[in-house]
């Protein structure tokens, strides 16, 4: 199997959690070129430490890590603390991490990540808001034709949205820079609520990962259990939704998921639809395709590739302790 080179983007988040040990526990597969936090679900300290924990938990230091955008393009930070906690990774108790942060911004770090290497041979997987990508595209517009594509947890069609009536939360917190990407003109896959709210976790899933065992089992367990509490008192049992792991999934299994060509476009300037994804099913509005617009997953496969992946993590780190 070729290595893929990803980048990811991110502001943890326990859904973000799972994506990124999930990427860690593929290195047949993905080759990560560094993580980028950006805020979002808490503000960026938060996530940047949240980054970190997580590699730490994973025994991964030499993944470098980037501080990327405090607030969104134009507008004030909209957080998340009622479904993540006031951590962004409520649940499990992290020792504070102590691996280094790059003195480079993040959006600097994509723009030489991209332009060094090959044409077509870089995907940025997206899990939060999208500042970090539009202020990369702003930095050196090339990039959007010479990544490979981008994979970004983001938006709703027929669900609607989960933070307003609307809007999905991380095309809410940033709708600009979202539009931004969206007309960057790069291969833009999306992954949203229509097909997040699809994988749903049930305790049985959740006793698998617990049965994993060792500090990734433990931590993944107790993160699970704070999520799943906060989305089945608005879900109801079993119904809780896993978005941020389809991006990385995507990645390892596109077959996986089914979708449409589209044209998207977020609206910036409603009042009641701030951040809503406007998404041209049937090419009424004529203007250029411009996302793959993900639609269906096979969430048995899906969940079966997390176990199998997050597994492989454990046994690796239990193998080396």
């Amino acid at each position: 199997m070729t290595r893929q080179a990803i980048i990811i983007d991110t502001d943890p988040g326990q859904d973000d959690a799972i994506a990124i040990l999930t990427a860690l526990g593929s290195p047949e597969a993905i080759e990560i070129l560094g993580i980028c936090a950006v805020a979002g679900n808490v503000p960026l300290a938060l996530t940047l430490d949240n980054v970190r924990k997580l590699l730490e938990l994973a025994n991964r230091r030499d993944v470098p890590v980037f501080a990327g955008a405090e607030a969104p393009l134009t507008r004030p930070l909209v957080t998340a603390e009622h479904v993540h906690g006031m951590t962004g990774m409520d649940g499990h108790d992290f020792p504070p991490p102590t691996m280094p942060v790059q003195d480079r911004h993040a959006a600097t770090f994509i723009v030489e990540a991209v332009m060094s290497r090959p044409a077509k041979s870089v995907t940025i997987c997206a899990l939060g808001p999208a500042t970090n990508l539009a202020l990369a595209l702003a930095l050196e517009p090339r990039i959007a034709q010479r990544l490979r594509e981008i994979v970004w947890m983001g938006g709703a069609a027929v669900e609607g949205g989960n933070i307003t009536p609307a809007s999905e939360f991380n095309v809410h917190v940033d709708p600009e820079a979202g539009a931004k990407l969206l007309a960057s003109g790069a291969e833009i896959v999306m992954m949203p609520l229509d097909v997040t709210h699809k994988a749903r976790v049930t305790h049985a899933w959740m006793e698998e990962i617990r049965a994993i065992g060792g500090p990734v089992g433990i931590a993944l367990g107790n993160l699970m259990t704070f999520a799943k509490g906060a989305d089945e008192r608005k879900f109801g049992k079993d119904r809780s939704p896993l978005h941020d792991p389809t991006t990385i999934a995507y990645v390892l299994q596109p077959e996986l998921f089914a979708g449409q060509r589209v044209n998207v476009e977020i609206e910036t300037g409603g009042y009641y639809t701030r951040g809503m994804t406007v998404v041209d099913w049937w090419g009424v509005a004529g203007r250029p395709v411009n996302v793959t617009f993900m639609r269906d997953i096979d969430a048995p496969g899906f969940f079966a590739l997390l176990t199998d992946r997050l597994r492989r993590l454990a046994t690796d780190l239990a193998a080396t302790a």
